[in-house]
């Protein structure tokens, strides 16, 4: 089974990330969930945001990075949004990376080098997601699945950016439901 690392979004460790991991757990995977934000938690994306911005989106990163290194290195990555940042930067720069899932959010492969050779991706995001579709991120994840061998791209119908965090207004569950299931399956080809 695999050990996964999973990055809370910018409204820090909700309910419905827990649950999420939880949901993976029960699937006999090892997920960790380390909380960047020293136990708080905002109600919307715009509080969540105003805290990251004065703690230093540097800072959550380091913090991020610190939690990987804690751990073995045959991880897979994962990351909801703005946990997409370390997870992709782990998966990028780390060796001994399994594999990486990036919801909501994906980085240019440039930002952290070249993509590792043998490193399964997975994407999944709304296709209308503003924040996604619009800012960059699907551009960038098309780019990834486009050169890299391992790499798929999900769109999901609608156009919530957050829609995985069952604690969220902007859950949708048959979405998510998909989602997980996508997920388990690349995470029991995982090594």
């Amino acid at each position: 089974m695999a050990e996964v690392v999973l990055f809370h979004h910018v409204q820090g460790l909700t309910q419905g990330v827990q649950d999420f991991a939880a949901e993976l757990r029960g699937a006999s995977h090892t997920v960790h969930v380390p909380d960047l934000y020293e136990g708080h938690t905002f109600g919307t994306l715009e509080e969540g945001l105003a805290y990251a911005k004065k703690t230093g989106f540097g800072i959550v990163g380091e913090r991020g990075i610190a939690a990987a290194e804690a751990l073995g290195d045959a991880l897979v990555y994962a990351g909801f949004s703005m946990g997409v940042m370390p997870a992709q930067q782990l998966a990028q720069t780390r060796a001994g990376a399994k594999g990486a899932l990036f919801f909501h959010s994906c980085l240019p492969v440039e930002e952290f080098g070249a993509w590792p050779a043998g490193v399964p991706v997975q994407v999944h995001g709304m296709e209308g997601d503003p924040m996604f579709a619009d800012e960059g991120d699907l551009d960038a994840a098309r780019e990834l699945v486009g050169s890299v061998e391992e790499a798929e791209l999900f769109l999901y119908p609608g156009k919530e950016h957050l829609f995985a965090d069952s604690s969220l207004r902007s859950y949708d569950q048959a979405a998510t439901e998909l989602l997980t299931r996508r997920v388990l399956d690349f995470l029991d080809r995982i090594n």
